[in-house]
């Protein structure tokens, strides 16, 4: 099977909000997440990836349930792992849900969520989450203790977080990657779908081919920041032309 590519647009409703966040149904309002949805299945996207935050920074909660009723496209909804959001995330209906950190002061989600030091609260949300039909990945730093609890709480999928990958330079590269190869060693071995995302661009995807084992990548910020020169259509399947060079059986 080849790596799949899951498109993260909440920049495209960052970039509305800056404009329109106090009138995001305005018929002015513009870029729409909606529209870009639909210019990512035209690219070959696999599925969509949305992030309702608890200060609705960007993507809003009208927009996600129009997305997933206008987008033919499995929807994976990125979710802090509070009850506000567990509500929302049972009234969707995504395909998918991943549990993230969140925190009102960061620009973008940083570092992965501690499993570990919350097990009884994701279990919790976990549980209920599947009970509703929605599979569950847990955003983690590539740890073994971290993939261990993401086994044990009864999560199907795990996503490495690749940030720190994605911000090394000279010999500390070739570093992550050994993490995340141990990681995804780890989390195969526990029978857990294993994805990854955050930082990952055209420059340092195929550097990612190293790590065995994985099923998707989930792409935002450097899609979005191309789709500036070529559309999200055409950033979308340059990225897909890109991720089909993945070894397969790796």
């Amino acid at each position: 099977m080849s790596l799949l590519l899951g498109v993260n647009i909440d920049h495209i409703a960052t970039l509305r909000q800056v404009r329109y966040a106090r009138t995001p149904d305005s018929h002015n309002a513009e870029p729409c997440p909606i529209t870009a949805g639909h210019d990512a299945l035209a690219g070959g996207a696999d599925s969509l990836t949305i992030h309702v935050r608890g200060d609705r920074r960007h993507m809003q909660d009208a927009d996600a349930y129009r997305i997933r009723a206008e987008v033919p496209l499995p929807l994976n909804f990125e979710m802090g792992v509070t009850d506000e959001m567990v509500a929302i995330a049972l009234k969707l209906k995504p395909d998918f849900a991943c549990l993230v950190p969140e925190s009102r002061e960061e620009i973008t989600t940083e570092g992965g969520l501690n499993v570990l030091a919350s097990m009884e609260k994701t279990r919790s949300a976990v549980a209920r989450l599947q009970d509703a039909g929605i599979r569950v990945s847990l955003f983690i730093d590539p740890d073994l203790g971290q993939i261990e609890a993401a086994r044990i709480i009864g999560a199907e999928m795990i996503e490495l977080h690749t940030g720190e990958f994605a911000n090394a330079v000279g010999e500390q590269v070739e570093a992550e990657v050994t993490r995340l190869i141990a990681a995804a060693q780890a989390g195969h071995a526990a029978g857990l779908q294993v994805n990854a995302g955050h930082g990952i661009n055209y420059a340092n995807a195929s550097l990612l081919f190293a790590v065995p084992h994985l099923a998707e990548f989930n792409i935002g910020h450097t899609l979005v920041a191309r789709a500036v020169r070529v559309g999200l259509t055409a950033a979308v399947r340059e990225m897909k032309e890109l991720l089909a060079h993945y070894p397969v059986g790796v």
